[in-house]
């Protein structure tokens, strides 16, 4: 048990420190990703063969038309799914083969989650909301609520500590699902159109905020639609058919595979 009651989940991923020392490392790595399906008699390649490489303090929009293979890369990178063949490193650990128990434990200490439709507990404070992924992980009273505390400053609410999501703005509920994805300290932050729910000023703001988060600890990694969206990552990496078809910087992405 670590100081304060913080239980260390019984997998051998949990070794590995929360924060990572340098930015040098990778945070992500794909070699040779696949992921099939059979519908019916016929199968499908939703991913075919992604090679992709991620460093810690990168802000990478993840981008291609409908079809492409981007929820299926979205649920890979998230551990919410395993490829069927090829390697994915998440800090240094190859996660491609662990259980779902495994998996479930790297989801809660690795991976800060935020999505559009904010998935925030409507009858709980804004503290109790950002302190649930420490509550999975087995964290003391005291613990959560100092962690919690802390993130919820870290995004502008310290003093939105005690509203529920219905007495939020919808710019607030989207601050306080990011304090919930940043309370683990978690070595990627990955977000599925999290501007989706929101007027155009609140989004910049949400992305405004995205970008004052990274830093040498964590990647963020957007998966998106919205070209504005694509535009303010530092790298755009576009999909077609489950193939990599792009890599680099937002100004030379094709334009047929971002769409508003």
């Amino acid at each position: 048990m670590e100081p304060g009651g913080f239980h260390v989940l019984p997998v051998d991923v949990t070794t590995a420190p929360l924060l990572s020392p340098t930015a040098t490392r990778p945070c992500v790595e794909l070699v040779g990703v696949r992921k099939l399906y059979r519908l019916g008699g016929e199968e499908v390649r939703a991913l075919d063969g992604v090679d992709l490489r991620i460093g810690y303090g990168e802000h990478v929009a993840i981008v291609g038309p409908s079809g492409s293979g981007k929820s299926t890369l979205l649920h890979i990178l998230g551990c919410l799914d395993a490829p069927s063949s090829g390697t994915y490193r998440l800090d240094g650990v190859d996660v491609a083969g662990m259980s779902e128990s495994q998996l479930a434990a790297v989801r809660n200490r690795k991976i800060g989650f935020v999505f559009q439709g904010f998935h925030l507990l409507p009858r709980a404070s804004a503290l109790r909301n950002v302190e649930l992924p420490l509550v999975y992980a087995g964290a003391g009273p005291r613990l959560r609520r100092e962690r919690a505390a802390a993130a919820l400053q870290q995004v502008g609410l310290a003093d939105r500590a005690r509203h529920r999501p219905d007495q939020l703005s919808g710019g607030q509920r989207q601050r306080v699902a990011i304090a919930r994805a940043l309370v683990t300290q978690p070595a990627m932050l990955l977000a599925d159109e999290p501007t989706g729910n929101l007027d155009t000023a609140t989004g910049a703001e949400i992305m405004d905020l995205f970008e004052a988060l990274r830093g040498p600890e964590r990647a963020l990694l957007m998966v998106t639609h919205d070209p504005n969206l694509a535009r303010r990552a530092l790298r755009v990496i576009a999909l077609r058919d489950g193939h990599v078809v792009y890599d680099g910087p937002p100004a030379g992405v094709p334009k047929d595979l971002v769409h508003a």
